[in-house]
């Protein structure tokens, strides 16, 4: 049995309960574009969270180009992105909250020794106005947020694993001797292509639809993207933890 010897950590809807807010930010953005492009379909929050949770703005307005059949220009895409980030990231500051039993969770890991990371598909800005409305931005030093909107060049997107590739070479370790913990199918799936053993969260869905719910993620995660247990609370981090330790 061995030691995980870095915790990397999903964000939005993993520690913070964010997912939601953002993506009501972006919803009246996202329709002002469909309409921008004579697309008559128009998207409820609700629905973008069905469609693209996990994406970041930039990879959701490609795939809207994508499943609507339109062309953005790169200079009116950035635009969109650089006004989405600042709806969102003024209404995260304002209102985000952890997801339940974090800062307990975070806390004995720091006791314990294990060194974290945060490694979101969102931009760094808003990534660290939630750690900070949260006031859990104190476990993560600045330098070790990583962001596949901010931190790569050009910028990516899970599921694809260049941000995880990415953190693991700044910070100095190899993807199997990680652990990391995402809520979303393409979090997921990021992790298993970098190679970095996952727990999959999914007591968020148990917050906002209910038992159900989660046992679809829990069996989903499982299935699609291998991860490696699941975890229904983080109060059962310790033992999800030590599950993929005893695989090391």
């Amino acid at each position: 049995m061995g030691k995980v010897k870095y915790v990397m950590l999903d964000c939005d809807n993993t520690l913070v309960q964010s997912e939601r807010l953002a993506f009501e930010a972006c919803a009246e953005l996202t329709n002002e574009v469909l309409e921008k492009h004579n697309i008559e379909h128009r998207y409820t929050t609700d629905q973008l969270l069905e469609d693209f949770v996990g994406h970041n703005f930039r990879g959701m307005l490609k795939g809207l180009q994508a499943k609507h059949n339109f062309k953005m220009e790169d200079a009116e895409l950035e635009d969109y992105v650089e006004r989405e980030l600042g709806a969102v990231t003024k209404k995260l500051s304002e209102k985000a909250i952890e997801c339940p039993g974090v800062t307990d969770e975070l806390n004995r890991l720091k006791e314990q020794g294990y060194p974290m990371s945060v490694v979101s598909t969102s931009a760094k800005s808003r990534v660290v106005a939630s750690l900070e409305k949260t006031k859990i931005d104190h476990f993560f030093p600045t330098e070790h947020v990583y962001s596949a909107a901010t931190s790569l060049n050009p910028p990516t997107s899970k599921p694809d694993p260049a941000i995880y590739i990415h953190a693991c070479k700044e910070l100095g370790v190899k993807p199997e001797e990680c652990v990391t913990v995402e809520d979303s199918k393409s979090g997921a799936t990021a992790a298993m292509r970098a190679g970095i053993p996952c727990i999959a969260y999914v007591g968020i869905y148990g917050i906002e639809e209910g038992k159900e719910k989660m046992d679809e993620m829990a069996k989903l995660l499982t299935d699609q993207t291998k991860a490696a247990t699941v975890m229904y609370d983080w109060k059962d981090f310790q033992k999800c933890l030590k599950e993929v330790e005893s695989k090391i």
